[in-house]
Parts: structure tokens; C-alpha cells; sequence
């Protein structure tokens, strides 16, 4: 048949529709994704990704402000600062392992504990740690 497909005369339902009614398509195969993208998985580790590399690039381009502003940001805040950078940058390229979300929830953490160093951490870590949270749940509804 070349034209749209019909259904059986009487039956107000569009074709390829189950017969129960809800919509499913007939034809028994998978049924459909519930997010929509092509890849979820990859979609997600994305997600995640770029959310360590933004937290990364923030943590060394607030060095040099908290040090004007802030004052007494001494060479072990710095330290620290920089080794957080550098594990959430590792830890973007390793997205693909299902451990790698684990640890950047303790990195989280951790940027949250660098504020006994410095206040100015401790709101970092305050609002990256919520963007982190978000970016669990986007996982979480995504992925199931």
C-alpha cells in the first residue's frame, strides 16, 4: 500500500495503534524510550562531564579574585584549590565509570570542607554542590 494505512471501518482509532487503547504502537517491539534522546547514557555522562570541567575552570579562575578580595588566602588554600581543580578535571574524563559519580559527590565534599581554609570555598562548594545534586537527579530521571 503506498498511501496512509487504514483502519477497519468503524474503528475511530488512528493505525498502528494497540488495541487497548493507550497509544502503544502494534508492532511489539521495544517500547519507546521514555527520555527521547538517541543515547541516554551518553547524554548523562555528558552532563556530568561538563559540570566537573565548569567547576574546574571556576576553582582556578577564583584564585587570584579570592586573593584580592578575600586577603588571607594562604599558599595550603591555593594548594587545595588547585588539586580540586585537577581531580574534577580527571574525573570529567572519567565519566564512564559508574564509581566516577561517587566521587564527584565527595568532591563535592571536599570543596565544601576546603571552607575551614577560606569562606569563600565554602560558598563554592555550597553552590557547586547543588549543581551537582541537580545534575544527580537529571541522571536519575533520565536513566531510571
Amino acid at each position: 500500500m503506498t498511501g496512509p494505512e487504514r483502519g477497519v471501518p468503524g474503528d475511530d482509532r488512528p493505525a498502528g495503534t494497540a488495541a487497548d487503547g493507550q497509544g502503544l504502537p502494534s508492532t511489539g517491539g521495544p517500547p519507546p524510550r521514555r527520555s527521547g534522546l538517541r543515547n541516554p547514557e551518553r547524554a548523562v555522562r555528558g552532563l556530568g562531564a561538563g559540570t566537573l570541567s565548569l567547576e574546574a575552570l571556576v576553582l582556578v579562575l577564583a584564585i587570584q579574585p579570592i586573593r584580592v578580595v578575600g586577603g588571607d588566602l594562604g599558599g595550603a588554600a591555593i594548594g587545595a584549590v588547585v588539586a580540586l581543580a585537577v581531580a574534577a578535571v580527571l574525573l570529567a574524563g572519567l565519566m564512564r565509570r559508574p564509581w566516577a559519580w561517587h566521587a564527584g559527590t565527595a568532591l563535592q565534599g571536599l570543596l565544601m570542607l576546603a571552607g575551614l581554609l577560606h569562606w569563600s570555598l565554602l560558598v563554592l562548594g555550597v553552590v557547586f554542590a547543588l549543581v551537582w545534586a541537580y545534575a544527580l537527579h537529571v541522571r536519575r530521571v533520565i536513566l531510571g
